[in-house]
């Protein structure tokens, strides 16, 4: 990998890529920490050091990975989950909606078509998730009631209180296109994928603070035990992440006109992670549900209900939250990789220009066959994904603390962060082939 970024730098417009990435990354960490206007920084901090040591709250995880900017309140608060939020929505609407299907069917006009819904969908979901955060801070829930001064700056400077509440809306909304357009700035011009880059450079924020945290709280053995553990998850990643099951195709050849086509061996990558981190994602937030649940009852005076829900779903180190978040995931798991990738479909594209899979008749066999294969992998990597994501659960009762749920160093982040990287090397690999490939003859 060092070899491979060494490189690049090497590279004249490499390097110039790779500068204007790393350019666009500090403006990002620059907006993540610049707060907005109407927001006290020193209330904020206050806020912040009165829940520090307690990061069980429903808002962890898009804390995380916004690298922190949520409960500072910053101008980039929102970060990229409404674009995430907006892109998965789109994705599964094509399943559903016609529309949306055939524009995914047109090729590079269809996808620019969706591409520009996914960015109107983002700022929509940007003002309500702005304005839910807003209120939150400003009621306190934001940082779980423990604030004795609230964040927005208070009365009595002269500002209507609707009019610094709607600022900071605009503000936040404003924030989140401008972290859409950065992204897309990196994929057009920098290196890798904008929005990916961004998460893994909001995630690896915080690790830092992250590990000295557990250092100073445990001390050096437990920190050097965690590290350790932590290269050990890294390493097994990487290997699954990479892990694919390639399916032969032989395409036939066919005279067309003068010319013969076809006759060329390819393969289909099955990857055993089919579905990415997205089922991890919507396992977390369907876990939130019941939190966020609890706070419409009376907190002073919590029936048998409400106590069974805190103790059972709620507590991370919990056996019944541990196992439900489990299952969520393979089920998950499975509900994604078969909306999003179709046998059926795969199968007709084959046998519409001349492919099939050695031994195996073109059509609906062929179909039955992508099935079975596809059935088969997405169970280990169901597993895979449910194993790595509890992980952060078991860390929490190893170090018998409550602010290690959500630590990035297993979970989402690390399965977000090895992918980044995996693909950004990729990238960065396959241009500097393209640039120093040297002919049979030299």
């Amino acid at each position: 990998m060092l070899s491979a970024f060494l490189s690049a730098f090497r590279t004249p417009d490499l390097r110039k890529k790779l500068l204007f990435t790393v350019g666009i990354i500090a403006v990002y960490r620059l907006g993540a920490t610049l707060p907005s206007p109407g927001v006290s920084y020193g209330n904020v901090q206050k806020c912040l050091d009165s829940i520090s040591g307690d990061t069980t709250g429903p808002l962890n995880l898009l804390n995380l990975f916004s690298g922190g900017a949520l409960l500072q309140l910053s101008v980039f608060a929102l970060g990229i989950m409404p674009y995430i939020t907006a892109s998965i929505i789109l994705q599964l609407l094509t399943v559903v909606i016609p529309r949306l299907e055939q524009l995914r069917k047109e090729g590079q006009a269809g996808q620019a078509k969706i591409t520009q819904y996914t960015r109107y969908l983002t700022l929509g979901l940007g003002v309500l998730q702005a304005s839910a955060f807003v209120a939150l801070a400003r009621s306190g829930q934001l940082f779980q009631n423990r604030c004795d001064q609230f964040p927005i700056i208070p009365e009595g400077t002269g500002i209507p209180d609707w009019l610094t509440l709607a600022i900071l809306v605009i503000t936040m909304t404003a924030g989140t296109g401008m972290v859409m357009w950065l992204g897309e700035l990196i994929t057009d011009r920098g290196v890798g994928n904008g929005m990916s880059v961004l998460i893994f450079t909001s995630i690896a924020a915080r690790l830092p603070g992250e590990g000295w945290q557990i250092k100073t709280q445990q001390g050096w053995g437990k920190f050097a035990l965690v590290i350790a553990l932590v290269l050990v998850v890294i390493t097994a990643v990487t290997f699954i992440e990479q892990a694919q099951r390639r399916i032969p195709v032989q395409y036939a050849k066919r005279m067309i006109g003068r010319r013969m086509y076809g006759g060329t061996s390819t393969y289909i990558p099955l990857k055993v992670n089919q579905a990415g981190v997205i089922p991890v994602i919507f396992g977390s937030s369907l876990l939130y549900l019941p939190q966020l649940a609890l706070q419409f009852f009376d907190q002073n005076d919590p029936g048998k209900i409400q106590a069974w829900i805190q103790n059972n779903l709620v507590a991370p180190n919990s056996p019944i939250y541990i196992s439900v978040y489990f299952l969520l995931i393979i089920f998950f798991t499975y509900f994604y990789v078969s909306i999003t990738f179709n046998p059926t479909e795969v199968a007709d594209n084959m046998k519409k220009y001349g492919g099939f899979v050695p031994g195996i008749r073109p059509g609906k066999p062929t179909a039955d066959y992508l099935d079975f294969i596809l059935s088969r992998i997405t169970l280990p990597g169901a597993l895979y994904l449910g194993i790595i994501s509890i992980l952060p659960n078991f860390f929490f009762i190893w170090l018998d603390s409550q602010q290690y749920q959500n630590f990035p160093f297993g979970g989402t982040a690390v399965l977000i962060m090895v992918g980044v990287g995996l693909e950004t090397v990729k990238q960065i690999e396959s241009q500097l082939m393209q640039r120093n490939y040297e002919g049979f003859l030299r």
